[in-house]
C-alpha cells in the first residue's frame, strides 16, 4: 500500500522582551534558579497579571509579516493543567479568538535536485505565558523546579497540515526560524529553548481524503532532530498499520540517542484542557492606528527584498530567495554589491565557498572574518581577469586564515605569493609548444577525433603554468595551434 504523510507543526517562539508576559520579571536566560519568580509568576494569592504591551507589539509584527488578519479583540483563556511546574495550575494562553489569525510562510524546498517553491498556511498565532523547568539530574534522586521560564512570552504558531515529508516540515521551520529572527521577535537560539516545535504527525493511504490518527512529538528543538523524529515516527506508524495495530493518539518524545519516539502521555483534546476566559485579563484590544503605528516600523521584509534583488540585480527566484535566508546574509549581500562586485558573481560565492567555510567553522556571516569589501576585490580580480577562479578560493583561503581588516587584502596576497594569472600570449604559446611537443600522443588523438585528449593537453598546461594560466585565452591559443 502506498502512504501518504501528513503533518502540521506547532511552533512556540519565545518574544524578545525584556520582562515577562504578565509581570516585571526578567526574562534573561541562564540565572540561578527559581531567582527571577515574581509573585505574579509564583502564583501568590491576591496577585493579578498585567499585560506586556511588547509582546503583544511583537505579535502585531508577526501577524503582518505573514500578511495574516490581526483581532481587533482577542481573548485570554486559562488552560487548566496540573503539572509541578505550573504554579497556578492553569497557563493563561488564548483558544477560540487568538490575536493572530490565517496568514502564511513560503520557502524554497529541494527535491529531486529542483527548487520548489511551496506556501504553508498558517492557521493562528497566539500569546500565551511558558511554563516553568523540570530538573531531573543532581537532585538525590529527587526532581527539582525552576520557575525562571514560568510567565515568559511565547507567541504559539500554529500550521495547517499542510506539509507532506519530513524535509518539507524542516524547510518551513528554517524559513519561519529566519523570519522570526528577522523580525527581531525572538533571538531564535534553539538551545536555550527560544524556538522550540512540536511536530503533529499521520499517515493515510494514498487517495483517502479523511485524515489517520495523529500523534505529537513534543519539544524537537534542532532541525537535525526533527527530521529525524519525524521519519522514525513515519515507519512506526506505516508499520504499525500493515502488521495489523492501530496509531494511537498520543505525545511523544524523541530520544536523539537511540535515534526514536516513545510514548509520553495520552494526547488531549481541547475539552480536556477546560478553556474558559480569564477573568483577571480583559479582552485585547487593538485598534486599526495600533497596527499602523507597528507597520510604520517593520523592516524590509525578506519576500519584498527578495522581489527587490530578482528587480534590481536580474536574480532568479532561488538566488533572491538564498540571499535573504537571514538579514545578516542579506545585509552582507548588499554590501558586497555596494562596493562593486557583480551581483550574480557575488551569490555563486556566498553559496559557495563562504557557506563552505562558515559551516566549517560554525559562525554566521556577521561573524566572517573576510568583509564585504574584500571580498567584493577579491570578486572583482577575478572580473578583470587578475587571478582565476580556481587562483580565488586560494586567495580566499588565506583572506579567512589572516582575519586582517585591510580593504585590499586580496591584492596584498595575490602580490605576495606570486598568483597574477599569466595573459601573456607569447609565454603562453611557449608553454603550448612545449606541452605539444612533449605530449604527441594526445595531438595525434585529438586530431583523429577524440575530445577527451584536448582536455588532457589543457591540463598539461596547466600544470605547467602551476594554475596560473588564464583559462580562456589558454583554450583559444591551444585550439589555433591544433588546427594549425
Amino acid at each position: 500500500m502506498q502512504w501518504e504523510v501528513v503533518i502540521g507543526l506547532e511552533t512556540h517562539t519565545q518574544l524578545s522582551t525584556n520582562s515577562k508576559i504578565f509581570s516585571g520579571s526578567s526574562t534573561q536566560f541562564g540565572a540561578a534558579p527559581n531567582t527571577q519568580a515574581s509573585p505574579v509568576d509564583l502564583a501568590l494569592p491576591g496577585v493579578l497579571p498585567v499585560l506586556n504591551r511588547g509582546a503583544v507589539e511583537r505579535a502585531i509584527q508577526f501577524g503582518l509579516a505573514v500578511n495574516a488578519t490581526i483581532a481587533p479583540q482577542s481573548i485570554f483563556a486559562r488552560k487548566n493543567y496540573f503539572y509541578p511546574d505550573l504554579p497556578k495550575g492553569y497557563q493563561i494562553s488564548q483558544f477560540e479568538i487568538p490575536v493572530v489569525q490565517g496568514g502564511k510562510v513560503s520557502f524554497f524546498l529541494e527535491k529531486d535536485g529542483k527548487s520548489e517553491l511551496r506556501t504553508v498556511q498558517l492557521t493562528r498565532a497566539h500569546l500565551e505565558e511558558d511554563a516553568g523547568k523540570s530538573l531531573h539530574e543532581d537532585y538525590q534522586g529527587m526532581t527539582g523546579i525552576d520557575l525562571n521560564r514560568a510567565g515568559t512570552p511565547l507567541l504559539e504558531i500554529v500550521t495547517e497540515p499542510d506539509m507532506r515529508s519530513a524535509a518539507e516540515a524542516v524547510a518551513y521551520a528554517k524559513a519561519l526560524h529566519s523570519l522570526v529572527m528577522w523580525l527581531g521577535i525572538c533571538d531564535g537560539n534553539m538551545q536555550e529553548g527560544s524556538f522550540r516545535c512540536d511536530a503533529n504527525v499521520s499517515v493515510r493511504p494514498v487517495g483517502q481524503a479523511a485524515y489517520g490518527t495523529r500523534t505529537e512529538i513534543k519539544n524537537l528543538n534542532s532541525f537535525n532532530f526533527m527530521e529525524e523524529a519525524i521519519n522514525y515516527e513515519i515507519r512506526r506508524q506505516v508499520e504499525l498499520i500493515e502488521d495489523g495495530g492501530t496509531v494511537v493518539q498520543e505525545t511523544r518524545l524523541y530520544d536523539p540517542d537511540k535515534k526514536e519516539t516513545r510514548s509520553m502521555r495520552s494526547k488531549e483534546d481541547s475539552q480536556d484542557y477546560r478553556y474558559f476566559p480569564d477573568p483577571d485579563l480583559p479582552p485585547l484590544a487593538i485598534s486599526a492606528e495600533w497596527v499602523e503605528r507597528v507597520r510604520a516600523t517593520m523592516p524590509e521584509l525578506p519576500e519584498a527584498m527578495r522581489e527587490r534583488f530578482v528587480h534590481d540585480f536580474s536574480l532568479s527566484a532561488y538566488d533572491a530567495a538564498a540571499m535573504t535566508q537571514s538579514k545578516a546574509m542579506a545585509g552582507y549581500f548588499e554590501a558586497v554589491t555596494t562596493s562593486g562586485a557583480q551581483a550574480k558573481p557575488a551569490v555563486n560565492w556566498l553559496m559557495g565557498d563562504m557557506s563552505s567555510a562558515l559551516n566549517r567553522e560554525n559562525v554566521d556571516i556577521s561573524e566572517a572574518p573576510v568583509s564585504p569589501k574584500q571580498l567584493a576585490v577579491l570578486l572583482q580580480r577575478i572580473e578583470d581577469g587578475t587571478i582565476s577562479n580556481k587562483i580565488a578560493k586560494e586567495v580566499f583561503g588565506a583572506m579567512w586564515e589572516a582575519g586582517s581588516a585591510q580593504e585590499n587584502l586580496a591584492d596584498e596576497i595575490i602580490e605576495s605569493k606570486g598568483l597574477k594569472q599569466i595573459s601573456d600570449s607569447g609565454a603562453l604559446e611557449k608553454i603550448i609548444d612545449e606541452v605539444l611537443a612533449a605530449n604527441a600522443k594526445s595531438v595525434d588523438e585529438f586530431r583523429a577525433g577524440k575530445e577527451k585528449a584536448f582536455n588532457s593537453l589543457i591540463g598539461q598546461a596547466m600544470k605547467a603554468t602551476k594554475g596560473k594560466a588564464n583559462p580562456a585565452q589558454l583554450t583559444e591559443l591551444l585550439k589555433q595551434k591544433l588546427t594549425v
